[in-house]
C-alpha cells in the first residue's frame, strides 16, 4: 500500500517562498510520474505540477514560473518549490501518482496560507 506525507506547508507573505516535501513509501517512484495537486476552500482539487521523470516536468499556466517540482528517486522524495507565492496560491497541498488509475489514497496535505 502507498502510503505519502507531505510535509513543508506555513504561513507567508506574499512574494515568500516555501518548499513542499513528500514521503513516498510501499513503492519506488523511479518509474512513475508524480504530481502535486492543491485543492482551497471550496473548490475542487487541482494538479499544480508534474515529474515525468527527473528532466520531464510540466505545470499549470498558474504556476508556471513560480514553481518547480523535484524528485530524489533514491529518497523516494518528491519535493515542490514554490517561489514569488500569491495569496490564490493558499490551499491544501497534495502529492500522489500523477496517472489516476494508479493513485494511492490521498495523504493529509500540508496547509500553505499566503498572507497579502
Amino acid at each position: 500500500q502507498v502510503q505519502l506525507v507531505e510535509s513543508g506547508g506555513g504561513l507567508v507573505q506574499a512574494g515568500g517562498s516555501l518548499r513542499l516535501s513528500c514521503a513516498v513509501s510501499g513503492r519506488p517512484i523511479s518509474s512513475y510520474a508524480m504530481g502535486w495537486f492543491r485543492q482551497a476552500p471550496g473548490k475542487e482539487r487541482e494538479s499544480v505540477a508534474v515529474s515525468w521523470s527527473s528532466s520531464i516536468t510540466s505545470y499549470s499556466d498558474s504556476v508556471k514560473g513560480r514553481f518547480s517540482i523535484s524528485r530524489d528517486n533514491a529518497k523516494n522524495m518528491v519535493y515542490l518549490q514554490m517561489n514569488s507565492l500569491k495569496p490564490e496560491d493558499t490551499a491544501v497541498y497534495y502529492c500522489n501518482l500523477d496517472n489516476v488509475r494508479l493513485r494511492a489514497p490521498w495523504g493529509k496535505g500540508t496547509q500553505v496560507t499566503v498572507s497579502s
